[in-house]
Formats: C-alpha cells, structure tokens, sequence
C-alpha cells in the first residue's frame, strides 16, 4: 500500500457530519454512549506540499498528538495558512485561530500521518448546544480526526481505521464514552486497553427507541460536575449499578420493555445534584412517570429513552425546556466529497 503523503491529493475538500452523543446513559458511567440525530458539520480544505512527511512527530507518535491537543498553539517549524469561519452554536466565542478544536484534532491527525498541510480553510456550522452534556467537543474532535484522515488520502471506514481514529479522539478527549459513538453511531461500549488505547464496541440499538431530550438554557462545564464525583462509593451501590449497566445493555438492544430499570443509577447522577439542581429534580419527576429519563452525559440535559408515545408526557412535566424528539443516529460521523 502507498504512503499517506503519495495517495494525498492536492486542495483536497471534504464534508464531515458529527452527531451529538449522550453518555453514561444513568449506569453505564464512562462507557456507554448513544449517537443521536443532532448533527454538527465541518467543511475542510487543505494544500499539501508536495512531499510533506517531515517536520512533525512521526507516525503514531503520541509526543505529537500530546503537544498540538493540549497546547493547541502554532509551531514554529512550520507555517500554516488557517482560516476559520464558525456559524450558528458558539459563533460568538469559539476561537478563530489553531486553539479551534477542530484545528487541534486535525494537526494531531495529520502528525500521526506523517503529513504538513501548507493552507487549511475550515467552516464549521455548529448546531449542539455547547456545554449541555451532548457531546459537542467528542463531535469537533472526532470531525477533525475524519477531515484530517479524509484530506490526506488515509482510509476512513475500515477496521483498522476506526480504531485508530478512535484511538486518536479518545487520546485528545481523555475519555471515549463520547466520541465511540461519535465516530461510529448507534449504541457503543467504550473502555480502555491495557496499552492506554480506547476501544469500542458497536451494537444496533432496538428500532422501538425513540430518543427525547431535554435542554435546559444554561451551561455546565464537565469539569465541574465530574469534581463533585466521590473517591468512593457504597460497595452495594456499585455492585446495584453495574447489574443495571449490564441489563442497559440488553434493553437497548432487545428489550426496549426494561429501559425503565435499566436506567437506575447510584454512581453519579445524585452526586451531581448539587451543580444541576433543576435538571436532577426534572429527572426524578419523570421517573416517578415512570419513563427512562437519565441526566445526558455530565449534564444538565435530560435524557428520556422512550420506546412509546411517550413524547408528550415528557413535554408536559418538562414544561418551559427545549424538548427534542430525535432518532439514534446509526451511521456516525460520514464523510463526503473526497
């Protein structure tokens, strides 16, 4: 097979769409994701030199990924003719410069091919609400990844690049729960290997769930709500919660009839109380209903797995939120005009 950089066409251009994603899922903390049907695009453009292997990190190199993920600034060996143009969600306050996360994850990307973009022209429209626990950042991340791999001529869609790109986002991300599903859509196990590598597996969520959302008007940032988390927990919490995650699992995908149960969890959501108060006691009230309601990843969104007409329940009690009826998203960030 050729080299990255003799496959690479010159002033490449793609599209990537990035669905939202909700994590944890009430007991599945850190590991179970769901893609939904709220899509972020990014338009990529970029010129290569014609022989660009030098002059970043080699291949694989997490010393690289490290430096452009965490640092996120311009290096000094290389120019690189950026634009960003941002619409809709965050227009207002996004940066316009290589601190973009889409930028980062794409120098990160392209570092690991071994490959130096000379001009790179970025558009990204942004529907998902920013710090609402949906998965805005895993969905700039892992579209920066995909437009990274697509404009430098690399494979997208097979096994083995899946898994590196998965690699790659999680590494950036920190965590995988988000950006699995992200990446390869419907319903995702996610954990980490022993060699510090996310991994993922992929099920079919059962046709009958229907996915509604509830978004309230103000922010909360992840770190905050994961700093209220305990060292510890109850070992009978932990093991209740765990028979939970396991049954999540099987209700999802077959039996749709055990969302209710399934969703109960002692780990983090009540934790979380405290930074999110509304958004916990919204939940509550929709469990007493008796509907699969979870807090959606970190928060403050709630998250209601219905398998029914169940819409309208959730429109009454959630009165004056955003409520969204949405689809699992089954395909996961999609690539186009290679």
């Amino acid at each position: 097979m050729p080299a990255a950089s003799e496959r690479r066409p010159l002033d490449a251009r793609v599209v990537v769409r990035a669905p939202a994603t909700s994590a944890n899922l009430g007991p599945g903390f850190d590991a179970l994701g769901l893609a939904l049907s709220l899509h972020d695009v990014v338009e990529a453009a970029a010129t290569f030199t014609a022989a660009s292997t030098g002059g970043g990190a080699a291949p694989g190199s997490r010393d690289g990924v490290r430096r452009h993920a965490e640092q996120g600034a311009a290096s000094g060996a290389r120019a690189l003719e950026l634009s960003v143009d941002v619409e809709g969600v965050g227009a207002e306050v996004v940066p316009r410069d290589e601190k973009h996360l889409v930028v980062r994850a794409m120098r990160a990307c392209f570092d690991e091919l071994g490959v130096v973009p000379t001009r790179l022209e970025l558009t990204c429209r942004n529907v998902l609400p920013h710090g609402r626990g949906l998965g805005s950042s895993s969905a700039a991340i892992v579209a920066g990844v995909v437009a990274a791999r697509a404009l430098a001529g690399a494979d997208v869609t097979g096994q083995t690049a899946l898994a590196d790109a998965l690699a790659l986002a999680g590494r950036i991300e920190g965590h995988p729960d988000n950006v699995a599903p992200c990446l390869l859509g419907g319903f995702t196990i996610a954990w980490t290997h022993q060699d510090g590598e996310a991994r993922a597996a992929r099920l079919d969520p059962h046709p009958a769930i229907a996915p509604v959302l509830c978004v309230p008007s103000t922010e909360l940032a992840t770190a905050t709500a994961r700093g209220l988390l305990p060292d510890s927990v109850p070992h009978a919490d932990a093991a209740r919660t765990a028979g939970r995650a396991a049954l999540l699992v099987e209700a999802v995908t077959r039996r749709p009839d055990l969302l209710f149960e399934a969703t109960e969890d002692r780990l983090h959501q009540a934790y979380r109380e405290p930074a999110m108060p509304e958004s916990v006691a919204l939940m509550s009230a929709l469990r007493r209903r008796g509907l699969a309601a979870v807090v959606s990843g970190a928060g403050p969104s709630i998250l209601v797995l219905s398998s029914g007409d169940e819409a309208s329940v959730v429109r009454e009690v959630a009165s004056g939120w955003d409520v969204r009826e949405l689809a699992v998203d089954t395909a996961g960030a999609v690539v186009s005009g290679r």
